[in-house]
């Protein structure tokens, strides 16, 4: 996958792998200690919050997605589902 600014990613829609639309990215965790990134934190929109999906969320209700199940970046984040 190409390099990609994490400015350009802000407020990007997140897609599952089926077609299902899971809501806006908020941001991306990260392990200060090594670098690596950990989590897509994932704003719920009024479609996903009757959607039943197997993501855990935070205090805030925002899903917490592991940046391994990302597929592809472009006009969406694709996840895999």
């Amino acid at each position: 996958m190409a390099d990609i600014l994490a400015e350009n990613l802000s407020g990007k829609a997140v897609m599952g792998s089926d077609g299902t639309e899971l809501g806006m990215l908020y941001n991306i965790t990260m392990n200060l200690k090594s670098g690596a990134l950990a989590d897509l934190l994932v704003e719920q929109t009024e479609e996903t919050n009757q959607i039943d999906l197997d993501f855990p969320t935070d205090d805030h209700g925002r899903y917490r997605i592991p940046v391994g199940r990302v597929q592809a970046v472009k006009d969406y984040i694709v996840i895999d589902r």
